[in-house]
């Protein structure tokens, strides 16, 4: 799906961040589970990358992310939604938000 040239031009998205209607959003995120700490470390394959201490078993690595990414961008967690990549280190987050989210949150500075 591709972003509105209105979105795109009221403000300028992240290559991982696709506007799919007023308040939803879809985050394209690149999972690395085991890390020894959670943090955002840049863009890779048009994803945000994150490094997630939680392993990659028994749908922790999903639940982690899911907790992390509504803290960052300080929602809570039922307004972020794992769209696809149950299996994947490749996933869709659906955020939900009346207000579009701080992206530089989950972005490395």
């Amino acid at each position: 799906m591709k972003r509105s040239s209105a979105t795109s031009a009221a403000s300028a998205l992240p290559d991982c961040v696709i506007s799919i209607e007023p308040g939803v959003w879809r985050l394209n995120i690149w999972v690395q589970p085991g890390a020894n700490r959670n943090e955002p470390v840049g863009l890779y394959q048009d994803c945000c990358k994150i490094k997630l201490s939680a392993p990659p078993v028994d749908n922790k690595a999903n639940k982690a992310l899911v907790v992390y990414i509504a803290g960052l961008l300080g929602l809570r967690k039922n307004q972020v939604l794992l769209e696809n990549g149950l299996t994947s280190r490749r996933k869709s987050l659906l955020i939900h938000s009346a207000t579009e989210p701080k992206w530089s949150a989950v972005m490395m500075d």
